[in-house]
């Protein structure tokens, strides 16, 4: 089977293991749950189909169980931390330390250049600045930056750009933008654009008085909804993005960074339907 740090998903690992055991021998769920010290024959399997959840303070005999030792033991401790976590906080927490943990043992993933792109709004904002303004010192694009941002922080986002691959120097201080994506796990992904979205609608909620009409656009409008009209307006705003950006990309003397944010929400609860005599 895999190596455990090739996994994400406590449940996944472990189901894999029972079925790796089973198919190299006699092995059951009720062998599983006894050496792992479960009085219940059934409780691992359980775990597997995620009905249940592994307690922290049994993390230690289901890792011996399964033979784990050193680094896979705590590897496999954050794994059922990750699973088990209930804030974006502590999943993220978790995530790191296992991307931590495999590194450390040579295992490449990408989880934490994820995360500081979209830690922050100035990540992706001077991604699309730099390019604009070939040969500017940290400080001079600092200053044309709407939310505050210190030249020093300007100076090490550079970096990590080009040296996650974000942005490409073709000379000094001059930048051109690659077509590389964040990649990370699908675990980590949504954590770190989920921050993001926070941090760029706050910005937007400072935007309706700190600009004019003229330099910004905002509507809205509030709706009844079911299922069926939901996914054909989550589809048709996501074709409007993706239109969006195409006609930002037809333009070459391009001189300002916007950000168009797409705010789709429930506003109430789901009205079950009353039937009357």
């Amino acid at each position: 089977m895999k190596p455990i740090l090739e996994y994400k998903d406590y449940r996944a690992y472990m189901q894999d293991y029972y079925d790796y055991r089973k198919s190299h021998g006699a092995f059951s769920w009720r062998e599983f749950c006894k050496l792992a010290g479960f009085t219940s024959p059934n409780f691992l399997k359980l775990v597997c189909m995620g009905q249940s959840k592994l307690s922290k303070i049994k993390i230690a005999p289901v890792a011996k169980a399964m033979g784990l030792t050193g680094y896979e033991c705590e590897y496999f401790k954050q794994l059922v931390l990750f699973g088990n976590a209930e804030t974006d906080t502590a999943k993220k927490a978790a995530l790191l330390e296992m991307e931590k943990i495999a590194l450390e043992h040579k295992v490449r993933v990408v989880d934490s250049d994820a995360f500081q792109y979209y830690e922050s709004w100035k990540y992706p904002v001077i991604r699309e600045l730099a390019p604009m303004m070939p040969g500017a010192q940290p400080r001079k694009i600092a200053d044309e930056c709407k939310e505050y941002v210190s030249a020093e922080e300007v100076r090490d986002i550079l970096a990590f750009l080009v040296k996650a691959g974000f942005l490409k120097k073709d000379g000094e201080k001059i930048y051109s933008q690659t077509e590389q994506t964040v990649i990370g796990s699908k675990e980590a992904l949504p954590i770190a654009i989920r921050a993001m979205h926070k941090e760029m609608g706050n910005m937007a909620v400072r935007a309706v008085d700190r600009y004019s009409a003229s330099e910004r656009f905002i509507t809205g409008a509030t709706l009844g909804v079911c299922e069926e009209a939901y996914s054909r307006i989550v589809e048709e705003v996501s074709n409007c993005c993706k239109k969006v950006v195409g006609i930002a990309n037809e333009y070459k003397d391009l001189n300002q960074v916007y950000r168009i944010n797409f705010q789709f929400f429930p506003c109430t609860g789901k009205v079950k339907e009353e039937h009357h005599a």
